[in-house]
């Protein structure tokens, strides 16, 4: 079909290539031009660009001659003069697409142009790689050049400190791993203070080996992981205190919003139990939440209406269909709460603090790129998901490489020792070998068999990325046989030794395909580089996963029937066809795969960019501006409440006394209302006369402080709980994500059903920021000596890792945080942990 469409409307990509040699016509021509300017000249022509820049022309406008200063900057400082093809993949990359070129075409220098374009605008470009040996390597090579042209280079490696990041990312281009900038975007929207962020806005991005990182490690989630500062303790000792209240006396609960809170008498109970001078100071946050929490559990959470207890868990009942919904876990720690009512075991408290996919990092920069040897069976996805077209751009001299068909074996055994066979006859006439395998433990196995051989080789141990290189780089000497998986030396060229030429090239073994045809690809692809001989063979046999998956009884009966034995190998074109369907197939449900998981990510995608740029509103804050938030999240939480309890058409009805009620725990003191004043008032009156009495009273705490403490003071109460709130959600949507396949049984959509009950968890989420911002904003005594404090320390970057330990665990591991015994204690009670609860 697409050969048909081809015919008819023409290949799209010879379209572009055409489109895109006319501007390479051009860069050319300015050649001449350029080798007559002296080094400062040519220096000058940056200054030159940026102001041109910032007088309206566009980088596109630039583009010709930036890249022909380039080019000619190129020849002098690292003695490379790109190719017209390298112009090719450079103008690609800047027009936000993908540069399709084949191992040893350049890259690395094509990528030079469009970052040194970018940068003139002054907004940063970021050069990623898949490990942090190439990060180091280009930003030292290439930054010789870029350093000539008057740019700034950074590098972005782990462990540097905020500044040394910091300096790193305002710098022109800066150089780093997909992991590092994930990381670094999720804990600069965890920060305390403006100044502590490291990244500027996300402008644009060139990514080398972008199939690796925005296909293969796509399904793999960072997460920043940490234990909430809770303690199981906390619970026990709220729900023993709570058991001792009684009601109408102690506390006051409405029946219509399930709302329970202290009386007054309850508060003096509380700080006589917990012995402590007032409830309500920002020291005991912590303690009055549990309170509330265990008052909830006991007053308004009912066993076997509102949850059943099963296998010594607290399962929710859905209140509409009366369906057990497993999986789900109430937020906020009423879950915990109801667990130290039911005497089961407190369950940890939340431990994701953050998370992103890479799809959706990448998807935030203004413009991305990227390049590969491999990419053209991914365009689909690469064209959905990132709004990315596939280039492939020519090679500069034609590829001459041998790809043979493949050799197919009736048992693992009879390929393995056919394909050292082959590697010895290779190794003996002197031709470098490279052996490719899918997983480590062939490349064990091949290595056992090689040794018995005689064959001195090389095992490539992906662990060590400085060695990884430098085994790679060796690979192409002559008589060197070097054993890698298929991903490993990504990046790095093998270039031909002395003599190596006239023996055949490189020759390269695959001991299985692999189920993406893009990694066979890229193995092939590192022999033949810039029109060198090579050559290429896979060896397979009928036990291989893919073969089994492609259901090779049928040919296994023929090779019985036709008496072949174990060293008779098939060759055939047809088989190595029928294997790429079968590849197909599995790349097929590999792309859905990763689209599931950016739909459920686009869920929380949403929430997260929300509460984001709610946080950087607070931390940015100046003047008065964080009075008008707070003021708006007062007047909701209160036209919640009194809607509420307004409902009937029969305003006799009205419960006046709840309003009340809740206004004198949560917003005003006993004498600032009264029943009497909100009696005949329609609910608009009721929330204008009231809030004009909560601005009356916030005037007054203003006043106990100068303006810089009161700023500070709504930064630590909206920072705390924003905090709180939005790290329990991400573990509750969590939970939920994990137990949601569940409703498929019940011939409900999964995705849907997530969609729908996400947005309600946020929903609720959000009152529940606002009513806790509200009553700690009214209520809380308001200290001299506030500071900002992180929700939870010691936190811990976690990414899924590597392709053997995705197959192993679904989860990444994430080790609990102890707290230490001269740490302050978790309850909030200001001791030392020792002194307090680490008694117990």
């Amino acid at each position: 079909m697409a050969g048909i469409l081809k015919k008819i409307f023409g290949d799209p990509n010879q379209k572009e290539l055409k489109r895109i040699q006319k501007v390479v016509d051009q860069i050319e021509l300015r050649e001449p031009e350029m080798e007559k300017l002296s080094d400062d000249q040519l220096k000058q022509k940056t200054d030159e660009f940026k102001e041109r820049y910032n007088n309206g022309e566009s980088l596109d406008d630039l583009l010709v001659e930036a890249y022909a200063v380039v080019r000619e900057a190129s020849k002098r400082v690292l003695n490379m003069r790109p190719f017209p093809v390298q112009l090719m993949g450079a103008i690609a990359l800047h027009h936000g697409n993908i540069a399709e070129m084949k191992t040893g075409e350049g890259k690395t220098l094509a990528s030079t142009m469009p970052a040194y374009l970018n940068a003139l605008s002054g907004q940063g470009v970021h050069i990623i790689t898949v490990n942090e040996y190439l990060a180091d390597r280009d930003a030292k090579e290439m930054g010789e050049l870029y350093e000539f042209l008057g740019l700034t280079v950074g590098l972005n490696g782990n462990g540097l400190s905020k500044e040394e990041k910091r300096e790193a990312y305002y710098a022109d281009i800066t150089y780093g791993t997909n992991n590092e900038f994930g990381f670094d975007y999720l804990r600069d929207n965890m920060v305390l203070y403006k100044e502590q962020m490291v990244q500027r806005p996300l402008n644009f991005a060139i990514i080398d080996e972008v199939d690796s990182i925005l296909i293969d490690e796509a399904r793999t989630p960072l997460i920043i992981s940490g234990s909430a500062q809770k303690s199981a303790s906390l619970y026990t000792q709220a729900n023993a205190f709570v058991a001792t209240l009684k009601h109408e006396e102690d506390y006051t609960f409405d029946e219509k919003t399930k709302g329970v809170q202290l009386s007054e008498e309850g508060i003096n109970k509380a700080e006589r139990y917990f012995n402590i001078e007032n409830l309500f100071d920002l020291n005991h946050v912590s303690l009055t939440h549990h309170i509330n929490q265990a008052l909830k559990a006991h007053v308004s959470m009912h066993r076997d209406t509102d949850y059943v207890v099963q296998d010594e868990e607290v399962v929710i009942v859905d209140q509409f269909t009366g369906r057990l919904m497993k999986g789900r876990r109430y937020s906020d720690g009423l879950h915990q709460a109801i667990e130290a009512k039911e005497g089961l075991k407190i369950q940890n408290e939340s431990m994701t603090l953050a998370s992103i996919t890479f799809q959706n990092f990448f998807r935030m920069y203004n413009k991305l790129s990227g390049m590969t040897g491999t990419a053209k069976t991914e365009e689909e996805e690469f064209r959905n998901i990132y709004n990315m077209d596939v280039i492939a751009i020519p090679t500069n001299k034609p590829v001459v490489r041998d790809d043979k068909a493949d050799m197919i074996y009736k048992t693992m055994e009879g390929k393995f020792h056919a394909a050292v066979d082959y590697i010895k006859d290779r190794h003996q006439a002197g031709q470098p070998v490279l052996v490719g395998t899918v997983a480590v433990e062939t490349s064990e196995v091949i290595s056992q068999l090689l040794k018995k051989a005689g064959v001195k080789h090389n095992v490539l141990n992906a662990k060590n990325h400085y060695r990884e290189a430098e085994i790679i780089e060796n690979a192409g000497q002559k008589g060197a046989v070097t054993i890698a998986t298929n991903m490993a030396g990504r990046g790095t060229d093998i270039k031909l030794g002395e003599g190596v030429k006239e023996l055949g090239g490189l020759a390269v073994i695959g001991t299985e395909r692999h189920e993406s045809r893009r990694i066979d690809n890229q193995l092939r692809g590192r022999s033949g580089r810039q029109g060198d001989p090579g050559l290429s063979q896979f060896y397979l046999s009928m036990e291989d996963e893919l073969m089994r998956r492609f259901g090779s009884d049928n040919l296994r009966n023929m090779m019985d029937k036709l008496g072949m034995d174990d060293t008779q190998p098939i060759e055939s074109k047809m088989v190595s066809r029928a294997v790429e369907s079968a590849q197909k197939r599995v790349e097929g449900n590999n792309f859905d795969a990763r689209k599931t998981v950016l739909s459920y990510d686009d869920v929380l995608r949403e929430q997260r960019e929300i509460i984001y740029k709610q946080r950087f509103e607070v931390i940015d804050a100046e003047g008065n501006e964080l009075r008008e938030i707070i003021e708006n999240m007062i007047e909701s939480s209160l036209q919640r409440v009194i809607e509420t309890h307004t409902q009937d058409e029969d305003d006799e009805k009205w419960d006046i006394q709840a309003i009340v009620e809740y206004l004198h725990g949560n917003l005003l003191e006993q004498e600032d209302i009264a029943e009497s004043d909100l009696k005949g008032k329609e609910p608009e009156e009721m929330i204008g006369l009231i809030m004009d009495k909560v601005r009356t009273r916030y005037d007054q705490k203003a006043e106990e402080l100068d303006e810089e403490q009161m700023r500070e003071f709504e930064k630590v109460i909206l920072l705390r709980t924003v905090d709180t709130k939005w790290m329990d959600h991400i573990d509750q949507m969590d939970q939920l994500r994990q137990g949601i396949h569940l409703r498929a049984y019940g011939q409900n959509d999964p995705l849907r059903e997530y969609q729908l009950e996400g947005f309600s968890m946020f929903e609720e989420m959000v009152a529940s920021i606002e009513e806790e911002v509200a009553k700690y904003i009214m209520k809380a005594q308001i200290r001299d000596n506030l500071k900002r404090q992180a929700v939870v320390k010691n936190t811990q970057a976690v990414s899924g890792g590597g392709q053997e330990e995705k197959k192993k665990t679904k989860k990444p591991y994430v080790k609990k945080q102890d707290v230490g015994r001269n740490d302050p204690c978790p309850c909030g009670s200001g001791k030392k942990f020792k002194n307090c609860h680490g008694s117990n």
